[in-house]
């Protein structure tokens, strides 16, 4: 007993002095920021607890606590300062669902972004910096007229305010806040549990490289002689939300446009290849683009298929497609 006061003691003044309730709002926002970025316990059910908690309640609670750091005085009473457990409770919630989403508008023209760990540190910086104020605008009171977190109280003032309302207008107020707080709970769970995957796609591209040897989506060769190769990388892109299975065709196409449509008059396959590609991964793979016959604005062209390609490939069959128009002068 003696050693754990003696630890108490070595805390810091402001630490120890903390009021009960902000101090258990700190340790809350410990504990979620624990759940999240812990590896043990990103994956539990406790960090879907301790989110809502966070996010829902604690921002607002801290800076209606900053606001209003005198306890509420009972109705009777000629001051008018404070403000009792319910309205403070009910604010706490309105608050939290105003606040987050203006951190995360102010994220998104940082070059954070609006991502989990930058809304975390974010979040837990301003609920923080809420829990210094308000301690501070405590202190400056007079220790009888500081906020207290009245449990009992409160209690009971929540069942006389839910279901002894003293008017219809009461009673309707409490069944919207009531209906708010579901909505604003049901909303962040389904969010939660049934994360929208969004669109599915795959994309194709092609690279060429650099005398110093950076891929770029430019400075393609649009210049070849026949039976001479050169290089070109062609990548896949799976956004699919599966593992996919690719082909890439390269063909060599002589086209001509009859009434805006190109038609196919004669094709030469080049290469062929094949790809395993897990969802959210990029394959890349070098080409050697050799011609095998020779003319001018001849399409190079690149098919994509997410299945067994037919055996007949043609450009308007392919999933996705790419093409270059490119010369070949014969040897």
């Amino acid at each position: 007993m003696a050693a754990g006061r003696t630890l108490w003691l070595l805390l810091p003044r402001q630490l120890r002095e903390l009021p009960a309730d902000l101090a258990a709002i700190a340790v809350l926002v410990v504990l979620a920021n624990l759940s999240v970025f812990a590896p043990v316990l990103a994956d539990t059910p406790l960090r879907i607890g301790l989110g809502f908690a966070f996010v829902l309640f604690a921002p607002g609670y801290t800076f209606v606590a900053a606001l209003f750091p005198e306890r509420g005085e009972p109705p009777e009473s000629d001051d008018d300062g404070g403000i009792d457990g319910i309205e403070r409770l009910a604010l706490s919630f309105g608050l939290s669902i105003a606040i987050v989403p203006l951190i995360g508008l102010v994220l998104n023209f940082t070059p954070w972004g609006i991502r989990l760990g930058p809304i975390m540190v974010a979040t837990s910086g301003v609920t923080l910096g809420f829990i210094a104020l308000a301690t501070v605008r405590r202190w400056d009171l007079p220790e009888a007229e500081r906020f207290r977190v009245p449990y009992r109280s409160w209690l009971a003032d929540a069942r006389a305010e839910l279901f002894e309302p003293d008017s219809s207008k009461d009673a309707a107020l409490n069944v919207l806040l009531v209906l708010s707080i579901l909505l604003a709970v049901t909303t962040v769970g389904y969010a939660l549990f049934v994360p929208k995957e969004g669109e599915a796609f795959t994309e194709l591209y092609l690279l060429s490289e650099t005398d110093d040897g950076e891929l770029v989506a430019d400075d393609y060769p649009t210049n070849f002689t026949v039976g001479e190769p050169q290089p070109l990388v062609v990548g896949v892109g799976n956004h699919e939300h599966r593992s996919m299975d690719y082909t890439v065709i390269v063909e060599l196409q002589r086209v001509e446009i009859v009434d805006n449509e190109t038609q196919v008059l004669e094709s030469r396959e080049l290469d062929r290849a094949q790809a395993s590609v897990d969802d959210g991964e990029t394959w890349q793979e070098p080409v050697e683009v050799t011609p095998t016959m020779s003319g001018e604005r001849l399409r190079l062209a690149f098919l994509l298929y997410e299945s067994p390609p037919p055996g007949d490939p043609a450009f308007e069959t392919a999933y996705r497609r790419a093409h270059l128009w490119v010369n070949v002068t014969g040897r």
